[in-house]
């Protein structure tokens, strides 16, 4: 990817996040760039085609994250932890935007947008690897379930901690999520 479609791309995925898919334009992005339009058309034809780049970036370091993340993680438990506490990691811009998955996704959902199923590959992303980690801890009969209601909990806390602005809500919160982690026994089924 050239610097300046690098740059279009990050420039499209903060305000998409910022302001919404809907409320970008083409000017709103190239103004950040600071790239003429015949510049940023060479690189772009349609908003949708830097939606879709944005989504794959989303994807990629996503995928990156989860990497990490395995290394980091001495246990199942541990990587899970991980991913609950990146809603603390991220809570600056959480309280002001919410989730970036969750905005993005809700946003198409609203607009019955073409790129809906595309954008919700992230949370299968989460989905699946956290179903691994519990499949690990020995909840192979039930991970699926488990990692269902990680995210649910996860989203709504980064729903309502967007919506009352309250980090100590969200850290505890979190500081639940892992309390009810560490309570998990481990299964043999």
């Amino acid at each position: 990817m050239t610097a300046t479609r690098q740059q279009i791309v990050e420039a499209a995925d903060d305000l998409f996040y910022r302001q919404g898919f809907e409320h970008t334009s083409f000017a709103d992005i190239a103004g950040v760039v600071n790239i003429s339009r015949g510049n940023f058309y060479h690189h772009f034809k349609t908003k949708d085609d830097i939606l879709d780049a944005v989504i794959k970036t989303r994807l990629g370091r996503t995928q990156q994250m989860l990497v990490d993340w395995e290394e980091e993680g001495a246990t199942p438990k541990d990587r899970i932890k991980s991913y609950i506490k990146i809603l603390l990691t991220n809570w600056t811009m959480i309280k002001d935007y919410g989730c970036p998955v969750g905005t993005l996704c809700t946003e198409l959902a609203k607009l019955n947008h073409a790129s809906r199923d595309e954008a919700s590959k992230v949370f299968t992303l989460f989905r699946v690897w956290l179903r691994n980690q519990f499949s690990l801890l020995g909840h192979t009969g039930d991970a699926d379930a488990l990692a269902m209601q990680v995210l649910s909990w996860s989203q709504g806390v980064a729903t309502l901690g967007n919506a009352f602005n309250d980090r100590k809500y969200a850290k505890q919160e979190v500081d639940n999520m892992c309390d009810w982690l560490d309570s998990l026994p481990v299964s043999t089924t």
